[in-house]
């Protein structure tokens, strides 16, 4: 026997911003509901333990209650009976989290006035009261949402509960995009965790350098592990602000800045770090050389080959401890094709030359750690030349464990 639901696999696997967090999910009687599938999967896979709730109307017409059982291997609520499953849900300290994915304007309405005449809505109720978390996506007809006593009934929720705001399209209000969801759980529940408090400046992406004004040279950096980083630091209760050059990833973080060049990440970097955060992470691959001049009009091909001078760009990293020697420093090295040791080697001697405090080294030419890849292989190099080694893992898991090693650093400085 598993003793497991095996639906349960894959909690963890893209993150861990929510591990050890019990989620209740309340899914109302809109058309939407199917996506609440979509919504709990995401969860789980940041760690979470998802619980649904459902009416028996929205179960037998939109949504089956099975579904949700195999989305979340727990068993679905889909009405109230002795077990007192909204008090065992939702009183004090039972959960850490109440999302209602998607939500009516009844149930606004309802929850607004205290009234708690379905398993949804009872839920909320004790909710509001033991003042766990509550976060609310509303759908609805965009004419509904307009209306001045729905948005009444959503300003007095809002002084309790996180509203995550619908999409104007087609003349609907849609529902949040489940990502949104997210980031947003992430966010509430991050505000206790092992970086709350703290400031973190994030470099990612590569950076372009402008031959002639259509052609450029630059790296083949997706700004996925920047960008891993930056949901992780959030997901721990970090404030952070995230550079963000070129990439195939959406940047999220508290406030992002778009840079193309990489004069323009390093002037982007400088000023944000006069403001004094607390850990600096330079994840960001900058164009190693950029070219002497730039041609104002496009070159001509035709013409033959040219010469390119190219000159070296700035090291960005290594101006970051001679303003600010206490800060934390992370910085990066990539490789190709070398050996564990003298990858360690260069990482550690990367160290030295930017003082930095931890060195995060990686081979684009091993298996699963190429540019773009999902994954990654690291070793993270400290001024002891202690080395954690971080097998072929998602960018995620990766991230996790060495904001978790961040941590530790930190403690003991």
């Amino acid at each position: 026997m598993r003793g497991v639901h095996p639906s349960k696999d894959i909690t963890g696997s893209d993150g861990s911003e929510l591990a050890g967090k019990k989620i209740v999910l309340c899914i109302t009687g809109s058309v939407a509901a199917y996506r609440a599938i979509d919504m709990a999967r995401l969860l789980m896979r940041r760690g979470a333990d998802v619980h649904a709730v459902m009416s028996q109307s929205t179960a037998s017409t939109l949504l089956h209650a099975d579904m949700m059982e195999w989305a979340t291997g727990n068993e679905v609520v889909t009405k109230l009976t002795g077990r007192l499953e909204h008090v065992a849900l939702a009183d004090y300290d039972m959960s850490d989290l109440v999302i209602v994915y998607p939500c009516t304007a009844n149930t606004i309405g309802k929850a607004a006035s205290g009234i708690d005449d379905t398993p949804v809505t009872s839920v909320l109720s004790v909710a509001l009261g033991s003042k766990i978390p509550v976060i609310i996506a509303p759908t609805m007809h965009e004419a509904m949402y307009g209306n001045e006593f729905i948005q009444q009934n959503v300003e007095r929720l809002k002084k309790r509960a996180t509203f995550v705001e619908p999409t104007m399209e087609e003349g609907k209000a849609k529902v949040a995009e489940p990502e949104d969801m997210l980031r947003a759980a992430i966010a509430v529940l991050g505000k206790g965790g092992p970086l709350a408090g703290m400031k973190i400046l994030i470099s990612a992406g590569s950076t372009a350098e402008q031959i002639d004004p259509i052609r450029v040279i630059t790296n083949a950096s997706s700004g996925k592990m920047g960008a891993a980083i930056a949901r992780e630091a959030e997901g721990m209760g970090a404030q952070v602000t995230l550079v963000y050059g070129h990439g195939t990833e959406t940047p999220t973080a508290s406030k992002v800045i778009r840079v193309g060049t990489g004069d323009e990440m390093r002037d982007a970097v400088l000023t944000e770090l006069k403001k004094g955060p607390d850990v600096v992470i330079m994840a960001a691959a900058v164009a190693d050389f950029k070219p002497a001049s730039r041609s104002a009009k496009k070159l001509d091909t035709r013409s033959g080959g040219i010469k390119l001078p190219l000159v070296p760009t700035k090291k960005i990293v290594d101006e970051i401890k001679k303003m600010d020697r206490d800060v934390f420093l992370v910085a990066f090295k990539a490789d190709y094709n070398v050996s564990d040791s003298a990858l360690v080697d260069k990482a550690f001697n990367k160290l030295k030359e930017c003082n930095a405090d931890l060195v995060v080294a990686n081979d684009l030419g091993r298996k699963g750690s190429a540019a773009g890849s999902d994954t990654a292989e690291v070793f993270i190099v400290d001024g002891k030349k202690r080395v954690s080694h971080i097998p072929e893992s998602s960018k995620q898991q990766v991230a996790s464990k060495l904001l978790n090693l961040v941590v530790q650093k930190l403690k003991h400085n």
